[in-house]
């Protein structure tokens, strides 16, 4: 079904819907508010870039860990725990705007637990929905938790004059608390273990990290979103000097192109999220990494502001493709027990592939030109992507599975007599057991 309609049918899947958005939506606020907050009592650029390090590129190397955590527990508790401790360190950042040491300790803090969040609220999706919904699912999630970034700094802009930064930190922080109440309507969804399984987080944190690399479909799919986020990942930076240094324009025309990849990323969930995806998850894929990098490519040669804006814009569409496609794969393919750990390991990586692409598309930058690097960060991409043309149909066939990333004897991307999303792998590696899913997928 469409996402509208899985909304409004399935409460426990609304209830995460819901959390996601209004958590991001918080995430969002208190970025805007944190960096302000940064510049304003140093005067430093350096300490704001150190404070979006700590923030985003520092807890994506805790990704084994944090995906281990995932499946070592129950995810709804899992999620509540991490949106209180979001809140608590906000709340005592707005309550204390301390000086800078401490403030990065405390960012440390909520970014680790938004960094254990993440995976557990991706492998809750198939406990949530029926295996045949999950496309739809996706889609609806990335069109809120996006729709929330791109809306988050308008609010903040909105409340500034009324609240202060201090006051809009009290609000994002109230933000992570009313995300915490609502998953409490999510159903339980208890972890998937062996019998007498018993192992330190770190051993699975360990199995984890093994898993992806033994299992040749996942590895694929892992190098390939990598590979393409690195080449691309640059691709900010280098759209301002394109719309200063090369059409000349001013700050308005980098606004505009900087936001050009999100208006694309809403547009593509909600297209997503409405029609779903009637072709192959296997042909969405390629065709995201595809479009995502030829747009970059193709930007490097644009001629205006105008040009360069249309080809963001149908890139962002392109990286909703790559990123529902991703998701919807890894969610059918991967046993229940190891997604949680898949999804940290992967968007772990994905968040070092981009700190690499910044340093070296910086060296690029200098070295060439952003025309330059746009193209050659596209034509790298393009590589990557044909590289996974050709391999993940042959790993997926070997598997023995579809597509769609169901074992080929599921048609319907159902995964039970139920229907219900269970996640396992049905024949993705004859070396991992299957196990019992989460939650029982009924809506």
């Amino acid at each position: 079904m469409g996402g509208l309609r899985l909304l409004m049918a399935n409460a426990h899947f609304r209830a995460l819907f819901t959390s996601r958005t209004v958590s991001y939506t918080g995430e969002a606020i208190s970025l805007v508010a944190l960096m302000l907050f940064v510049a304003d009592s140093t005067g430093q650029a350096i300490a704001v870039s150190v404070l979006l390090l700590v923030g985003d590129f520092v807890p994506a190397l805790l990704g084994p860990i944090t995906g281990a955590i995932s499946d070592r527990f129950d995810l709804k508790r899992v999620m509540i725990v991490c949106e209180v401790v979001q809140g608590a360190a906000l709340l005592m950042i707005a309550l204390s705007m301390p000086p800078l040491p401490l403030l990065l300790l405390l960012v440390a803090a909520r970014a680790a637990a938004g960094q254990v969040f993440m995976p557990a609220s991706r492998a809750a999706v198939p406990g949530l929905v029926r295996g045949r919904d999950l496309e739809a699912a996706n889609s609806s999630i990335g069109f809120g938790t996006n729709g929330a970034e791109a809306v988050g700094p308008l609010l903040a802009a909105a409340l500034f004059p009324f609240l202060g930064i201090q006051g809009v930190l009290f609000g994002a922080a109230a933000a992570y608390g009313f995300s915490a109440l609502i998953l409490l309507r999510v159903r339980s969804l208890p972890p998937v273990r062996e019998e007498h399984e018993s192992t330190s987080l770190l051993t699975e944190a360990k199995e984890g990290l093994g898993y992806i690399w033994s299992v040749s479909p996942v590895r694929v799919i892992a190098l390939g979103f990598c590979v393409v986020v690195a080449f691309n990942g640059i691709d900010d930076v280098a759209l301002v000097l394109l719309a200063k240094d090369t059409f000349g324009a001013g700050d308005s025309a980098v606004g505009l192109l900087l936001g050009a990849v999100g208006i694309g990323l809403v547009v593509g969930y909600a297209l997503l999220a409405r029609y779903g995806m009637r072709g192959s998850m296997l042909f969405l894929l390629i065709l995201g990494f595809g479009v995502s990098s030829l747009g970059n490519l193709l930007t490097g040669l644009a001629w205006a502001v105008a040009a360069a804006f249309a080809l963001q814009a149908v890139r962002g569409i392109g990286i909703a493709a790559m990123d529902v496609a991703t998701n919807t794969l890894l969610q059918r393919m991967v046993p229940a027990r190891m997604l949680g750990r898949v999804f940290g390991n992967l968007y772990g990586a994905v968040g070092v592939a981009a700190g690499l692409s910044y340093v070296a598309g910086g060296l690029l930058l200098d070295a060439t030109s952003a025309p330059a690097t746009l193209m050659i960060a596209g034509a790298g991409g393009l590589v990557a992507t044909v590289a996974v043309a050709l391999t993940l149909p042959r790993a997926l066939r070997r598997g023995g599975v579809s597509a769609d990333g169901n074992g080929t004897g599921d048609e319907d991307g159902t995964t039970g007599g139920d229907g219900s999303g269970d996640g396992e792998a049905r024949g993705a590696d004859p070396a991992v057991p299957e196990s019992r899913p989460r939650g029982s997928g009924e809506e």
